[in-house]
């Protein structure tokens, strides 16, 4: 778990929204133990009540059950705030290419409702969850912050929305926001089922039955994994900074380390068949690219370890080993 000092964060009032998702709950999990006061907004449209179970009676844990397309919603939860880590949207490529008037309604007017809200409850400093998505067709690797593409999807759009809205709440009201642009999260907790399930968790528990995962095209398409510790280490040092630089500012979120999908599925095959050996012998198969995909994502974290001290401690296999237990121990059958 991590390391961090707690006369930071302890006896702070700190609102989480999505508070029962994947990253939400581990936000909440870890501000808890770190003995800081924690409020969870959530509607659990894809978040888990099962996601809050290890600290829902702790009684520094508030859970107020809301949407954040609902302003007075919103306001409610940030009344007494000192900081807020705003999780909660709607996530997945594919999602919003099939629904894009719902990403939007949550990604775009909800952001902007929390940010109203926060601003208006005089919060000391609002970090939210940006996306890899945002560098849309860009080329260029590895990714640097401030050099981005055309958006590729509705949720890229959705998020780069977010991250401009950020910047005039800056502008305009003196009001203290940090980006992290996530690059492919993963670890415990994260959901497995579902139609838009992540490719980590959904392979693990396709092998785990003994079922051939499918790669969406050739498998040369490659990531920049990010393992869940390395984004706790993120959103810890977003709330502490003192640094003004470090302030107002969008980060990547990563590794700065990229696996294919071919390498990432030999992976999972070798670690899980540590613990069920006809795993190994399990078939993965190729279907179509899918739309909105970019092909590969590297990300550069040079600005979060100058600006913040970020030190990633989970590259990709360090990262899988620790998941895979996880999952073994929570999921088999």
């Amino acid at each position: 778990m991590i390391d961090f000092p707690k006369e930071k964060i302890a006896d702070k009032t700190i609102l989480v929204t999505g508070g029962a998702g994947f990253i939400g709950s581990n936000l909440c999990e870890t501000l808890l133990n770190l003995d800081a006061k924690v409020i969870c907004l959530d509607n659990f449209a894809t978040g888990h009540r099962y996601n809050l179970n290890a600290f829902k009676n702790n009684p520094n844990f508030t859970l107020i059950e809301g949407d954040i397309r609902d302003l007075e919603t919103c306001k409610k939860a940030c009344e007494g705030v000192d900081y807020v880590l705003h999780q909660a949207a709607l996530g997945s490529v594919p999602r919003s290419i099939n629904d894009p008037i719902t990403t939007n309604e949550i990604n775009i007017s909800g952001f902007l409702n929390m940010l109203v809200a926060a601003r208006d409850a005089d919060v000391k400093r609002f970090v939210y969850a940006a996306s890899s998505s945002t560098y849309g067709d860009s080329e260029k690797l590895p990714k640097v912050e401030d050099e981005i593409g055309k958006p590729l999807s509705p949720y890229a759009i959705t998020k780069y929305v977010n991250e401009l809205y950020a910047d005039i709440f800056q502008k305009a009201y003196s009001f203290d926001t940090i980006g992290l642009r996530y690059f492919n999260v993963f670890g415990r907790k994260q959901d497995p089922n579902g139609a838009y399930a992540a490719v980590i968790p959904k392979f693990v528990m396709q092998f785990m039955k003994h079922e051939s995962p499918v790669i969406n095209g050739d498998g040369t398409f490659s990531r920049d994994f990010t393992y869940i510790d390395n984004v706790l280490q993120m959103n810890l040092l977003a709330l502490i900074t003192d640094n003004p630089e470090a302030v107002n500012e969008v980060y990547n979120t990563a590794v700065g380390d990229r696996t294919n999908l071919v390498e990432l599925t030999e992976l999972l095959k070798k670690y899980l068949s540590d613990y069920d050996p006809e795993i190994a012998n399990v078939e993965v198969k190729h279907g179509s690219n899918r739309p909105g995909d970019i092909p590969h994502s590297l990300a550069s974290v040079e600005k979060a370890e100058k600006l913040m001290g970020y030190k990633p401690t989970h590259k990709i296999e360090e990262g899988i080993k620790e998941a895979i237990n996880w999952y073994w121990k929570n999921l088999k059958d």
